[in-house]
């Protein structure tokens, strides 16, 4: 057992500003939990840019380690569940928020958040996967739950270059579904389609401001990952008894509408929450993605960096320049 590891350390000075950079902290500063996991990789999303910056939204105290994904071996465990050198992931629940995350050599976490990964799922699949291809999973589950078929019209996905967003046109695109991505990187039509859109449009279509409160049907269904006037939008053209999945707030917070989406076209807004998931339902999800779910190009939509060029992902994901998955290499 080492007396140290190496993460991503973000604190606060006494002028009150926050910085990141690596270094070695003693293990004894690690959380308490039931389970110490050696990392081997972990992944950059929206939220851990947001931690790196010590955004009191996400972060509840500083001194601070992001990383809201993180993959390894089991170093020891007080859970006869998990035994040392077995492969592990972790995502979601307060990994990366309120519990230091995956930007380090080792995490130590509660049993209950620790899922052993399914045959036919990788480690570094796992993180290219990650909250993101978790959540996309979830978004998918939810418009087939509320009887959105490959049958029934086209579905649209918004910010489609996104983690979130790529990984739900390539699952959905795979199950047999017409997928229309939206997004505001026009340079990354060719990309979309190729995992899987039949046609690309710009985020301006999805954003309309008439105060109309319904508008004229386009989809069957959504995936939502921008909030705000667009998810407005998408829920005022959903076709009757439709499903909208809502997972992002990017794109803001409110929502302005009236209810005759709902109570005039049965349209359904489902939100998605990745982090406290159920258990079982999480476990059927991992399945999912190590099977018929797992996107073919995952490695075509995915980075991999060092743990030393976070910074640098993080600067790129606060200003939208980051396309598909960043994994992180740890170990």
């Amino acid at each position: 057992m080492p007396n140290d590891f190496r993460c991503f350390y973000v604190e606060k000075d006494d002028t009150g500003c926050v910085s990141g950079r690596i270094t070695r902290r003693p293990m004894e500063e690690l959380p308490a939990g039931d389970v110490l996991i050696r990392v081997s990789f972990s992944s950059v999303n929206y939220k851990d840019a947001l931690a790196a910056s010590g955004n009191p939204g996400v972060v509840r105290r500083l001194p601070h380690v992001p990383g809201i994904d993180a993959a390894g071996v089991v170093e020891s465990s007080a859970s006869p569940r998990f035994s040392p050198g077995q492969a592990v992931i972790v995502t979601g629940y307060e990994l990366g928020s309120g519990c230091w995350g995956g930007w380090s050599e080792y995490i130590r976490v509660p049993a209950d958040w620790v899922v052993v990964p399914p045959a036919g799922l990788s480690l570094p699949e796992a993180m290219m996967l990650g909250t993101a291809g978790f959540t996309a999973a979830q978004c998918v589950q939810s418009l087939q739950h509320h009887g959105v078929t490959p049958d029934s019209g086209e579905v649209v996905v918004t910010g489609a270059t996104g983690g979130v967003g790529i990984l739900a046109v390539s699952i959905l695109s795979q199950l047999g579904y017409t997928v229309v991505a939206a997004t505001g990187k026009a340079r990354a039509a060719d990309q979309l389609v190729a995992c899987g859109a039949s046609r690309v449009i710009g985020r301006d279509q999805v954003d309309n401001a008439s105060p109309k409160p319904l508008l004229n049907t386009r989809w069957a269904g959504g995936v939502d990952t921008v909030g705000g006037n667009t998810l407005a939008t998408l829920l005022r053209e959903t076709k009757h008894r439709g499903c909208i999945a809502a997972c992002g707030m990017v794109g803001g917070t409110d929502l302005h509408l009236t209810v005759y989406p709902f109570i005039l076209r049965g349209v359904k807004l489902d939100g998605i929450d990745s982090a406290q998931c159920p258990c079982d339902q999480r476990t059927q999800i991992w399945q999912q993605l190590a099977g018929p779910w797992k996107p073919k190009n995952l490695s075509q939509v995915s980075t991999t960096i060092p743990l030393d060029q976070v910074s640098d992902a993080v600067a790129k994901i606060l200003c939208g320049d980051i396309t598909g998955r960043t994994l992180v290499e740890i170990g």
